[in-house]
């Protein structure tokens, strides 16, 4: 529903369950608006400049077509509220360029942002655009939202999310585009983002499109496709990833990219995950622990794989070239129950030794408690059939 229709109408219908705050002491600074009106029964709309949107724990909220933040707009989502998203692919959460979000669980009172059938794919899933690099191009537009992304500001600001479980996300735009659970697209590293889990969607859990973002304490179980990926120049510094598959589907661990068509653009991917478990099953389409391809560079830290065909995958002549410098490394990696610790191929598909790439520990801890769940991850994630 677009914003222009809604003031067309001239005034939202209330009822009982339309919730309208007071903004904090916090938003009151600077003079900032009172939140606007939101049909809990149809959450959906267009906001742009001045326009805060303010939710209601205690109202169960139904998204059931996209929620766009633009320029100037904000969303803020307190501990412990449920939103049940049925729109397919036309209910997602995207956030602009210069809009924000704040989600403000807690490990006792997470967000929940789910589906009340528990059908991976019934909903699309969080989008955020921000203003910092990429290598793609200047500027591009998100593939599943059309925003635009990316700029100069590696320091943007999109907001901040805390204790957030995102479930059965992923809806199927084609053959070529579908939702992650949570896309980060030139996302800046004045934007938090904390205590995340996206659980049983048909995509990815997480996905990067460059930016500088830094990530904690993330969880990524259930997906269909790969539970972490990152392309387009991502830099960020990260620490304690879970991921597990399960339910009989799903490729890699992680997915690593440069950039597609030109594995040498810069600013390069070059993340800092420190604190790794990977855990595959027997089912997996593309059963390979860690790929990395197309450019990327990368260090990992304390590192857990298990499960997996193949541990360490790592392609293309512009990848292995870090190798030698320590430009890609993985430091201390624990291998279990993993068919082929590691391999590698050039562009031109030889097999090439990369063993230079890694290093073993045997007593690696991973994400902090090696196969299983860490303590960290423990109370507010979904592990059900796990």
């Amino acid at each position: 529903m677009k914003k222009s229709v809604l003031k067309v109408l001239g005034v939202f219908v209330m009822s009982s369950s339309l919730f309208l705050a007071s903004c904090s002491s916090d938003d009151d600074k600077g003079g900032d608006p009172q939140p606007s009106l939101i049909n809990p029964e149809n959450m959906q709309g267009e906001f742009s400049a001045g326009e805060n949107i303010v939710l209601d724990a205690n109202v169960v909220y139904k998204l059931k077509g996209p929620l766009v933040m633009l320029n100037g707009s904000k969303l803020t989502i307190p501990a412990g509220t449920k939103i049940e998203a049925t729109g397919g692919t036309s209910s997602y959460i995207a956030i602009g360029q210069n809009a924000q979000i704040f989600v403000n669980g807690t490990a006792t009172n997470p967000v929940v942002i789910t589906n009340p059938t528990q059908t991976p794919g019934s909903w699309g899933g969080i989008v955020i655009c921000g203003n910092a690099p990429i290598n793609k191009a200047a500027t591009a537009s998100a593939e599943v939202s059309g925003l635009t992304y990316g700029g100069t500001v590696t320091g943007d600001n999109s907001g901040s999310i805390k204790y957030l479980r995102i479930e059965y996300s992923g809806a199927i735009f084609s053959n070529e585009k579908e939702f992650n659970g949570l896309s980060l697209f030139g996302v800046g590293s004045g934007t938090v983002i904390d205590y995340v889990q996206v659980y049983h969607g048909t995509d990815d859990g997480f996905e990067w499109f460059g930016g500088t973002v830094n990530t904690s304490n993330l969880v990524a179980v259930g997906n269909e496709d790969d539970q972490f990926d990152w392309t387009e120049g991502w830099i960020g510094t990260n620490t304690n990833w879970y991921g597990k598959e399960g339910f009989a589907k799903g490729n890699r661990g992680i997915e690593a990219d440069n950039l597609g068509g030109n594995n040498s653009m810069s600013p390069f991917s070059n993340p800092t995950i420190t604190n790794l478990t990977l855990i595959g099953i027997a089912e997996s389409g593309e059963p390979q622990g860690i790929k990395l391809r197309e450019g990327t560079k990368g260090t990992l830290n304390n590192v857990v794989l298990a499960n997996w065909a193949t541990g360490i995958d790592i392609q293309h002549d512009v990848t292995l070239s870090w190798i030698p410098g320590g430009e890609l490394k993985i430091n201390g990696v624990r291998f279990e129950n993993v068919g082929t610790e590691s391999k590698g191929s050039n562009s031109a598909g030889t097999a090439v030794d990369v063993t230079a790439a890694y290093t073993v520990n045997n007593n690696a801890t991973g994400a902090g408690n090696g196969v299983n769940l860490p303590t960290w991850a423990q109370g507010w994630t979904n592990m059900t059939g796990l």
